[in-house]
């Protein structure tokens, strides 16, 4: 926790970051089950809930590159302000109409779909403001530790979201999610940026008049010219998180076709992975990289396909548990490794573009979740867990022929 206790305007994005995730989280467990109680009964439920957790992506398609560029030409932490005030409005106002006879299935997607523009701005710019609030040398450790704030706030979440569902409803999940947006806002205004390159700074004035394409077109040439391997980093990458993340917005149909339980057993299991992802956290962050950061991409890319495969199978409730930690252990680790690995290479005026870069893959993910859905539909959750694991595994091996690359990062 070296970093968390040397800079203080890294412990309020820390404490913003946990805010934000937390609220997530929240909004992914509730959505998923909002949605399934709402389509009790139809023939397409598994579709409905998948693309209903996975809707909230879909606005990256046009936000991302927008973001990319705002971000590296204003003020990121003001902006990631404005954002998240309206975040939170959202979700009070959505609270107050789940509470009502009116909700229906499009409202959650109408929601989710408002509030997915949002992430869209905000996600990029709370991993970019880590190199802005602490030293490079301290950015390993900055980047590892603020992984507990994805992994920590999976476990806590989905477990308090899980409880609030079976006993009081919907209502304080989404009243909740408002207030925890209102606590990013609260620390972001007391957050400072004092590490910005002065590059970045001077660079500032002028390409202020240069158009957003231009703007992207110059990021992209960038990484094309000087960078390639973050572009293949960011081909990797669609891997984890974006073929096999639909497995968590699969959890309400697997939690009640293959392990009999409810929306508390749904929440406890999705707050299991962040128990594996915390491990991996304190791992990194205490001990660094035990090899090239290159090969930890491969490898733990193939372990968290492997581990999905083995979780379809898992008709045992603790053995669900375990390979779920497991996997989530793996990702984590994936994406812990790449953030840092791009965040160190990439100079600061070019790092929100290329941030937004990574997460652009993200919008795809709706289509993902809507072909796995179908399949779900016309199978079930194991089977679909199945394939999405099969799927992952053969594109990373096919990455790891192809882009040598990434295999010689150090």
């Amino acid at each position: 926790m070296d970093s968390w206790i040397a800079y203080r305007d890294f412990r309020f994005l820390w404490f913003g970051n946990f805010f934000a995730f937390t609220g997530q989280w929240l909004q992914l467990l509730s959505i998923g089950w909002l949605v399934k109680e709402l389509s009790a009964g139809s023939s397409v439920g598994g579709l409905l809930v998948l693309s209903a957790s996975a809707l909230n992506t879909l606005p990256g398609l046009v936000v991302n590159p927008l973001t990319g560029v705002l971000g590296d030409r204003l003020d990121r932490r003001k902006l990631a302000i404005v954002v998240q005030s309206v975040a939170a409005a959202l979700a009070l106002c959505f609270a107050f109409l789940v509470d009502t006879d009116y909700i229906r299935a499009w409202h959650a997607y109408a929601y989710v779909l408002v509030s997915g523009s949002c992430l869209a701005i905000t996600q990029p710019l709370q991993q970019v403001m880590i190199s802005n609030t602490v030293p490079r040398g301290a950015l390993t450790n900055a980047y590892a530790i603020n992984t507990l704030t994805v992994t920590g706030t999976r476990i806590f979440g989905p477990f308090v979201g899980g409880i609030l569902i079976a006993s009081i409803g919907f209502f304080w999940n989404f009243a909740l999610e408002a207030a925890l947006y209102l606590g990013v806002v609260l620390m972001l205004i007391r957050m400072r940026t004092p590490y910005v390159s002065n590059v970045s700074n001077e660079s500032a004035g002028p390409r202020r008049r240069i158009t957003p394409i231009a703007d992207i077109r110059d990021g992209l040439r960038h990484l094309w010219r000087e960078q390639r391997e973050v572009l293949h980093i960011a081909l990797l990458s669609v891997v984890p998180n974006t073929i096999l993340h639909p497995l968590w917005f699969l959890l309400p149909l697997f939690t009640v076709e293959v392990l009999q339980a409810h929306a508390d057993m749904g929440g406890y299991l999705l707050a299991i992975t962040g128990v594996g992802g915390l491990i991996s956290t304190l791992c990194i962050a205490t001990w660094g990289f035990p090899t090239k950061r290159g090969r930890i991409l491969f490898a733990t890319t193939i372990l968290g396909s492997l581990s999905t495969m083995l979780f379809s199978q898992c008709s045992w409730l603790w053995a669900a548990f375990t390979v779920l930690a497991v996997m989530s252990f793996f990702q984590a680790y994936f994406r812990t490794t790449a953030g840092t690995l791009v965040l160190t290479i990439v100079p600061d005026q070019y790092r929100a573009r290329t941030m937004a870069l990574l997460a652009y893959e993200r919008s795809s993910l709706i289509g993902v979740s809507v072909a796995v859905g179908v399949l779900a539909d016309f199978t079930d959750a194991s089977i679909a867990i199945l394939a999405i694991g099969l799927l992952g595994l053969s594109m990373t091996l096919a990455c790891l022929a192809t882009l040598p690359r990434v295999r010689a990062l150090s």
